[in-house]
């Protein structure tokens, strides 16, 4: 289906994800080499964006686990049903059965309670799933240690099980935005990638694409006006969702160019923190709106 970089580059933007070819390049050699893509940029940028392009590209189910402290195997693997296996003890001790088969019957699939692992590794549908594990930055260090057999042979050990591998390699997509560094060891079972922020072009292409009631200069306006904000040293600098979502907030408000006024009223659909909105309101937006409306 997807035989070249190209293909990869035209697939995206057919399901409205514009891309670079650094990056429609890791994506080709991921799937072609079957190997995780690792994706680090600031959030916002789209990188979670790729793994759900990419199932509907591949007509794939997505599964997704959301990263966390605290993270552990019973939410993102595994666990037992144990409600259920103590309902299963008390009727087969009411019919005699042996301590063995009970505990063999206890610990049989019919009792595990899959999470998004391992029903990644056991999904029964005609193709792989796309796996994408999002935000591994926000898990320990320990959660991080566990999926390096997932990564490397597609297994997972179950004591009382024993191990049980893919029939078909998830498509694997592991995101960062780098609040912490991830080990070596599983940055070398991926293929890596990082996603910046875009530059004015393809940030326009963009808008044009996710956001089509938006009128032309006004979406060059849009996107002028945010790439002028990441030079200045912001808390929280807006990422493309922010864009578009201002993007939308703007076309539903009627507006068809910038002005100081709609700009401090619409600050929060794009800035996320106060100090940012303070910083931006009256004197620097409206220094910006000029500069942008005369570009």
């Amino acid at each position: 289906m997807l035989q070249s970089i190209d293909d990869v580059i035209r697939a995206l933007e057919q399901h409205q994800y514009i891309s670079d070819r650094g990056l429609a390049t890791t994506i080709f050699l991921g799937l072609k080499l079957n190997k995780p893509l690792f994706l680090e940029g600031e959030a916002g940028v789209g990188k979670t964006q790729v793994a759900k392009t990419l199932a509907a590209i591949l007509d794939a189910r997505l599964i997704r686990l959301q990263c966390y402290e605290g993270l552990d195997v019973n939410t993102a693997v595994y666990e037992w049903n144990y409600s259920q296996q103590m309902l299963h003890i008390r009727l087969m001790e009411a019919t005699g059965v042996g301590r063995e088969e009970a505990r063999r019957e206890i610990f049989s699939p019919q009792f595990l309670l899959k999470r998004p692992l391992l029903q990644a590794i056991e999904d029964n549908l005609p193709r792989a799933p796309v796996l994408l594990i999002d935000e591994i930055d926000r898990s320990d260090e320990e959660f991080e240690a566990y999926l390096l057999e997932l990564l490397s042979d597609w297994q997972i050990t179950i004591p009382e099980i024993g191990t049980l591998k893919a029939a078909h390699a998830p498509v694997t997509v592991v995101t960062s935005n780098r609040t912490r560094e991830i080990h070596d060891a599983l940055k070398r079972r991926c293929l890596y990638h990082w996603i910046d922020f875009p530059n004015f072009e393809k940030e326009y292409r963009i808008v044009l694409t996710k956001v089509p009631d938006a009128p032309d200069r006004l979406a060059q306006q849009i996107v002028r006006f945010v790439q002028e904000l990441r030079r200045m040293e912001l808390y929280k600098m807006p990422g493309v969702a922010e864009t578009l979502d201002w993007s939308a907030a703007l076309v539903a408000l009627d507006q068809q160019d910038l002005s100081e006024n709609v700009v401090n009223e619409t600050l929060g659909a794009l800035l996320k923190y106060q100090d940012d909105v303070t910083k931006v309101q009256g004197a620097v937006a409206r220094e910006l709106v000029e500069r942008v409306r005369k570009s």
